[in-house]
């Protein structure tokens, strides 16, 4: 169906949303299997995960060529920027629930156990802590990767907001560099982000048994670096699309939408950086 202006976009029935459900209910009874200990799960879960990506390749292209074939018009623009926005809200409510059980188990939870002598007696509460049960650690520090990681994805920021500044001035060698250096910067931060990881399990006795801390650490770094790994990807589809003369300076809301995630990436990791790794 082309669209009009100002008329209401309908899309052709589509086999998409059904199947991606399925998908999505296979990875499920997989996991579930799999905690049960259950010979298919493992199977299951790659299959469904299989299913995703297909289904997710697909769909994806679909909606791209629907936008190149310009069958979008405003009101699907606008409802797109909707929906984007809608999405990022919902993922700071996300972090906003890990940060408030950390700022809980520190500033209430924590010193409560330390207070009363009806649990623990003799223990004695001091942040970071694996609380009463918890094996000894040395908590990260702030002035090494961390550190080091919080300038690139500042960086990242920049040579996003470069390309974008390229693609407004229809100046697509700028467009695709500043793309390609924030893909570089991002594969570089997951790559020391696993190198701390490493170092946190082998040398700091840092793992998801040291207590509050550790489950909270890598909690709140582990679901950041997903989030980057999806943002890495999505940035390196948009740098092939860009490649393939993709986007327009008057018309490119699939390069803003990123733009928009990453940078709530480089805001989180700022939040992460202060309170997870400097105010210990």
């Amino acid at each position: 169906m082309a669209a009009t202006s100002g008329s209401y976009y309908l899309p052709n029935p589509s086999p998409w949303p059904v199947l991606m459900s399925a998908g999505l209910f296979t990875l499920a009874l997989g996991f579930i299997l799999l905690m049960n200990s259950v010979g298919a799960g493992p199977w299951l879960m790659l299959a469904g995960a299989a299913i995703l990506v297909t289904i997710m390749f697909r769909w994806f292209g679909q909606v791209i060529g629907e936008s190149q074939a310009g069958k979008y018009n405003d009101q699907v623009d606008l409802s797109y920027r909707w929906s984007m926005s809608w999405f990022i809200f919902s993922e700071v409510m996300f972090f906003a629930a890990f940060f408030g059980a950390l700022f809980y188990v520190r500033q209430f939870a924590g010193p409560w156990l330390g207070d009363t002598e009806l649990l623990w007696p003799g223990y004695d509460y001091k942040w970071p802590t694996s609380g009463p049960m918890g094996a000894p650690f040395t908590p990260m520090g702030a002035w090494g990767i961390p550190a080091i990681n919080t300038l690139i994805l500042l960086t990242s920021g920049a040579t996003v907001t470069w390309a974008h500044w390229g693609l407004l001035k229809n100046n697509r060698g700028q467009l695709i560099v500043g793309l390609f250096l924030t893909v570089a910067l991002g594969i570089t931060f997951l790559s020391l982000q696993a190198y701390e990881y490493a170092h946190a399990y082998k040398e700091l006795g840092l793992t998801l048994k040291a207590g509050t801390y550790g489950a909270t650490f890598f909690m709140l770094t582990g679901f950041h670096g997903l989030h980057v790994t999806i943002g890495t990807i999505m940035l390196i589809v948009i740098l092939f699309r860009s490649m393939a003369g993709h986007f327009k300076p008057d018309s490119h809301f699939g390069f803003e939408a990123v733009a928009w995630y990453w940078h709530f990436v480089d805001v989180v990791w700022l939040g992460l950086f202060i309170f997870v790794y400097w105010m210990l």
